[in-house]
């Protein structure tokens, strides 16, 4: 199946401001780009790539005084099949894991292992280990948990989601996050493109989308702890301990977020996606 991605941001900024961008695809789906995936300027300014520690493609610019608009328009072909699921997938003894997954069972800036272990302990010591015990915690999540653009916060964390039991696609991954990492199972932060693929549209505008991966039987599933089901089309950004790894744009000063689109769509073919994009023309 082949997926046209893309986004039009623009900021405006009273001066020059330092910029950090994580608007690229991740590194591990490059072999299925049928187009470059570039993070485009207008005014054209210079943008340094580089790869994080976490392995994300991310560009450095310096944004201009004024309106500075980042745009994509790139085709991405993609296995025309769900998330991958395997109820087999087991749990790894912790000292089994890899070094480098270490990281992933420690508390972190929104996911607070330390206050919650107790909780997630009795919620979830009865539950099969390995894939199933990931199921229960994205049920428990999903269930205990209301989505609303207007029930969060910028320091909302997953002790605040579940003592409140609302908030955005973020927060819900947080406490999942949290949740598995309390019980010895590495997880991870994601986000990326994941749009209305094969099911009804929901009301609202596209925008880029929050999941989990946790590791099990020797690498990374996903799984979505707002929507708690396997998705068509679900193309990974970056990764990371938590929501901070994986901001999309990070402004070292004052920049205003002026419009915001994103693009997440199944296209017939290569064809298809040469044809201009609405979403994509420049705003004034």
């Amino acid at each position: 199946m082949f997926i046209r991605i893309g986004y039009d941001i623009v900021f405006e900024s009273p001066n020059p401001v330092p910029m950090t961008l994580l608007l690229y695809t991740h590194p591990s789906i490059a072999s299925r780009l049928r187009s470059p995936d570039h993070v485009r300027t207008e005014p054209e300014i210079s943008v340094t790539e580089f790869i994080d520690s976490f392995g994300n493609r991310c560009g450095r610019i310096l944004a201009p005084l004024g309106k500075l608009r980042l745009w994509s328009d790139a085709l991405v072909e993609t296995a025309d099949e769900m998330d991958e699921e395997n109820g087999n997938a087991v749990q790894h003894d912790v000292p089994d894991l890899p070094a480098e997954i270490l990281p992933f069972l420690l508390p972190s800036r929104y996911c607070q292992v330390d206050l919650l272990s107790d909780k997630a302990w009795n919620l979830f010591q009865n539950s099969p280990m390995g894939w199933g015990r990931v199921q229960a915690i994205c049920d428990f999540v999903h269930s205990h948990v209301q989505f609303g653009y207007a029930l969060t916060r910028p320091e909302k964390t997953a002790v605040d989601v579940m003592n409140e039991g609302n908030g955005v696609c973020r927060d819900f991954q947080h406490l999942a996050i949290t949740l598995c990492r309390c019980m010895n199972i590495p997880a991870r932060y994601a986000t990326g493109y994941l749009g209305d693929i094969r099911i009804p549209p929901p009301p609202g505008d596209m925008d880029f989308s929050a999941w989990f991966e946790a590791y099990l039987g020797g690498r990374w599933y996903a799984f979505d702890a707002r929507f708690n089901e396997r998705r068509y089309g679900r193309l990974l950004m970056a990764t990371g301990r938590d929501s901070v790894d994986c901001a999309l744009t990070t402004a070292y000063g004052p920049a205003t977020l002026k419009s915001f689109r994103v693009v997440a769509e199944e296209v017939s073919s290569p064809d298809a996606a040469r044809l201009p994009h609405p979403a994509f023309e420049p705003i004034p």
